[in-house]
């Protein structure tokens, strides 16, 4: 069943960001991931949430998205990611 983890991320510091930009894509490849969105503004449709930026990552399972997140290679990077945005991540399931 594949998995998806969406980002809802604003930017605090572009530039002390643009490390992570450069280097999450080899690890999002190498769990098996890719990119459905990358980074782009949306548009409300309804409600009150009001994402900046969004990221949508597509991993053929809940396994892979998990083992993506708890790459001790990638820690660092997710902590740039913390420090330079304010960021919601959730994961969710796709269709069987």
């Amino acid at each position: 069943m594949t998995a998806y983890l969406v980002l809802d991320f604003s930017v605090r510091d572009l530039r002390g960001f643009m490390p992570y930009v450069s280097a999450i894509p080899a690890f999002i490849e190498k769990h098996g991931g890719k990119y459905i969105v990358q980074g782009a503004k949306p548009t409300v449709m309804e409600g009150d949430w009001a994402p900046e930026r969004m990221v949508i990552l597509e991993f053929p399972s809940p396994q892979h998205a998990k083992a993506f997140l708890d790459d001790p290679d990638a820690q660092a990077l997710f902590s740039l990611r913390h420090a330079t945005t304010d960021s919601k991540l959730i994961l969710v399931d796709g269709c069987a």
